[in-house]
């Protein structure tokens, strides 16, 4: 997250602002976002009552008239930040009118606050390629996309399927099949069909077929009968009864995945005709595996069977939380796909009822994300294999290869070819390994064995080509830029993607394949900046940006050891966020900002939690301590089992780092982190009490002896405190050596050192990582005499990301911190 920037001019006291610059006061029984909002945007009145200083009892609850002030500064500038779009997908299209012309569809979003909700809208853009490069043509207005969960163009971009989810869990699920000029076909699938359709990112699979006639998906399989009661007891055979006097049971308790899977039923894949609107549920799948991505397999030959390829997560006693968690195991499987209803085949029907799934990947733990080459002739996909191996909730990726076959039952004994393989350590400027968490439906080169994946190397995001018949790998955006890059959409040999920094908001761009030598190998590609409506901020944003810069710095690991591996003794990484001149001698003051995890990473890209902190007048330090994913296998694994020691210790070496600089006071250091970023900030403020002056943190991990027996993934608990042996150490029913080991290694063993003020700002719905652990470690400093206040959001879950919460909780740091660091 960010750099150093101008300063906010400091707002005199109310009491002495002039008559021609009051405000009219809003009644303080409004809600206190509503109050803000609107106290700083009425007219000024000229009545003696606007002059007036409010009473203390007037004040919203937590708020005095300084702060007050202050909150309202500060949130007409965050507004200006958080009105910024995002692209969350898009796509590229052929054109069936000329090779030079293609079409591009943007899903864009942007945060409504005051609906509490992100408006979603498309936006569409002709690309001409008949000059020396590429022109967009934008449509002149974006269309507002309310209610849709997924848009799905079918291959020949002739059709685009819609899905509408329900609201509720009564109403239908609503599939729209769209051509270029109107609503074809509409289909309303009841809840005794299916549930909501998956889109979240992870279980999704939404697959049109090759001849797009059928689309297999993701939902949630149909809620199970519940017990019928009346006024004489439990009723007989009225699982359907709806009458007045009836109500329902509760039924059987079902474990769920977790975080963000809260409530939610059984993931189960189905097939829609999208001519006729019939669904079947597909048979022969276990009913202990919880499907996801689904893909349509290719037909080898004319009249043979029709397979669906999915990944399917299995457990024996417990689902474990699989948000964020790909230690998971997991492994890809073939289904023959249901075949079209008709009293024809209505016997073959019956007669392939029996036939089971097939596992595809017998010899390794975790496959995931599979994609069939453009001829159909092989299947690639993901592996988290070291992190399911090693039970670090992320780690280094793999990716494989699979020869697709005729005959299924050669699956038995195929093999599996490694394409990428788990890079344990890296030369300096090297490929550090695989770290990919998303990928195209299409990610393949009009080669056909080229893919195009984004790939976390270091502190950056960047685009590589992936070779994968030699395994040659190509950092295809620029070598010498700290920016980082996001995959958008591919089509033959052009790629749109959005690059940012820090400092810099988004930015599209347009890559082409200028040229490819047939005997190394190598390519090179060009990118256009591309002219676009979507980014736009405001000139006091840009002003503001404009003034920062952003380094990443490499800090040498403090005190290494030739016990610890070759990549553990690497130096990690912090991006610095600055201002581009220095208005005196004095610094400005230093915001410490860590990432959860551990093992994620904070990325050189635009942020815009970061940019308006930066934007308040502060230094931002955002570490990569080891153990962050982009670095390599060994300085991952590096840290599980010294959880709150190694990676605390990270912390205080790289501010030490910017001290020596000199370009930090070390009066003048607050912290900032969530989950386990609030672990760290937690240690940080008890173990070395007088570095820091105050402290946020968001749903902070600060007792594990409290969190292992109320968190959707316990088993975390175990390996960050004991390291890999914690896999197998796991229990529901921790013993007394356990819960004292947890204990000593959490924040709450150094609560008797803290002295620093700290913001505690939690979801009350977080099943990760739970308010209790947070609340317990609040009130314990209430209790010894620190400054401790706490913002609870009651419908959030672990991230805090609705639109109003999001506001109020970075409103309510900065706040925070310019009253202990101004």
């Amino acid at each position: 997250m960010a750099s150093l920037f101008l300063k906010m001019v400091s707002i005199p006291p109310r009491t002495t602002i002039s008559s021609t610059r009051t405000r009219t006061r809003v009644p303080s029984v409004l809600p206190f976002k509503l109050q803000h909002f609107l106290s700083h945007s009425l007219p000024a009145a000229s009545t003696a009552r606007s002059m007036e200083t409010p009473k203390a009892a007037e004040f919203p609850s937590g708020l005095d008239e300084s702060t007050e002030q202050d909150y309202a500064s500060q949130s007409n500038l965050l507004r200006e930040f958080v009105s910024i779009p995002s692209i969350d997908t898009a796509c590229l299209l052929k054109s069936p009118r000329s090779d030079s012309e293609s079409q591009a569809m943007f899903a864009v979003s942007q945060p409504n606050l005051v609906a509490n909700k992100k408006r979603k809208f498309i936006l569409s853009s002709t690309i001409l390629n008949t000059g020396t490069s590429p022109t967009f043509h934008w449509s002149p207005f974006p269309v507002e996309m309310s209610g849709v969960s997924a848009m799905i163009p079918s291959p020949s971009a002739s059709k685009l399927l819609i899905i509408r989810n329900p609201e509720n869990n009564e109403s239908a699920t609503r599939f729209e099949l769209w051509t270029s000029s109107q609503l074809q076909r509409e289909f309303q699938v009841p809840q005794s069909v299916h549930g909501s359709v998956y889109t979240d990112a992870w279980f999704e699979g939404i697959s049109w077929n090759s001849d797009e006639t059928r689309v297999a998906y993701v939902a949630e399989e149909p809620a199970p009968a519940k017990p019928s009661f009346n006024d004489q007891g439990y009723k007989k055979g009225a699982s359907n009864d709806k009458d007045c006097g009836t109500w329902k049971g509760q039924g059987e308790w079902e474990e769920d995945w977790g975080e963000t899977y809260a409530g939610k039923r059984q993931p189960a894949l189905f097939v829609i005709d999208i001519t006729s609107g019939d669904v079947q549920a597909v048979k022969g799948i276990d009913k202990s595996l919880s499907v996801g991505q689904v893909v349509w397999a290719p037909s080898t030959k004319e009249g043979s069977e029709k397979y669906l390829v999915f990944v399917g997560w299995s457990f024996e006693t417990r689902k474990l939380g699989i948000k964020y968690c790909y230690n998971r195991p997991c492994a890809l499987y073939a289904v023959k796909a249901p075949h079209p209803h008709s009293k024809a085949n209505e016997a073959e029907i019956h007669s392939t009822e029996d036939i089971q799934a097939l596992k595809l990947t017998e010899t390794i733990s975790s496959a995931f994300f599979p994609r069939f080459s453009s001829d159909g002739k092989f299947l690639v996909f993901l592996s988290a294999r070291s992190s399911v191996d090693s039970g670090a909730h992320s780690a280094t990726n793999s990716l494989h290869r699979l020869d697709w076959h005729t005959d299924m039952k050669q699956y038995i004994s195929a093999k599996v070819y490694d394409v990428i393989p788990v890079m344990m350590s890296a030369d300096d400027g090297c490929f550090p390994g695989l770290y990919c968490f998303s990928m195209l439906r299409d990610p393949w080169l009009s080669d056909g064995y080229t893919m195009i994946i984004q790939s976390i190397w270091h502190s950056n995001q960047v685009l590589i080509s992936v070779n994968v018949l030699s395994g040659e790998i190509l950092r295809i955006t620029p070598a010498d830029s700290n920016f980082s890059w996001s995959l958008l959409s591919l089509d033959g040999e052009n790629i749109l993607a959005v690059s940012s920094s820090p400092v810099d908001i988004p930015q599209l761009k347009y890559g082409t394949l200028v040229k490819k030598e047939k005997e190394t190998g190598n390519s090179e590609w060009s990118w256009l900046d591309v002219s676009n409506p979507i980014f736009k901020c405001s000139d006091k944003v840009t002003s503001l940006l404009s003034s920062l810069e952003f380094s990443i710095m490499k800090i040498p690991v403090k005190d290494g050891s030739e016990s610890l591996t070759k990549g553990a003794n690497k130096p990690f990484e912090a991006i610095f966020v600055t201002s581009k001149s220095k208005k005196s001698d004095a610094c400005d003051p230093l915001i410490v900002i860590l990432h959860g995890g551990p093992h994620s990473v904070s990325l050189s890209g635009f942020s815009k939690s970061s940019a308006f902190l930066s934007s308040l007048g502060y230094s931002l330090l955002i570490v990569n301590y080891r153990g962050s994913i982009g670095f390599g296998e060994e300085a991952l694994q590096s840290l599980p089992g010294k959880a709150g020691s190694q990676d605390v210790n990270d912390v205080l070496t790289a501010v030490d780092h910017v001290i020596s600089l000199g370009l930090a006071s070390s009066s003048k250091i607050a912290v900032l982190g969530g989950s386990h970023g609030g672990f760290l900030t937690t240690h940080l403020i008890g173990q070395a009490p007088d570095k820091f002056i105050a402290a946020a943190a968001r749903n902070p991990v600060c007792n594990l002896a409290l969190m292992v027996g109320t968190t959707d993934i316990p088993d975390w608990c175990y390996v960050e405190a004991y390291g890999t042996s914690g896999k197998d150490r796991f229990t529901e029913a921790p013993s007394a050596e356990d819960l004292a080991l947890f204990y000593s290694k959490s924040p709450i063993s150094h609560l008797s050192k803290v002295k620093t003020p700290t913001l505690f700002l939690l979801g009350a719905q977080d099943l990760r990582v739970p308010i209790s652990t947070g609340l317990q470690y609040a009130r314990a400093l209430r209790e010894k005499g620190v400054e401790a206040k706490v913002i609870l959001f009651p419908n959030d879950v672990h991230g805090i990301e609705r639109p109003q919460s999001d506001f109020e909780s970075f409103l309510n740091i900065g706040v925070w911190f310019n009253k202990y660091c101004k």
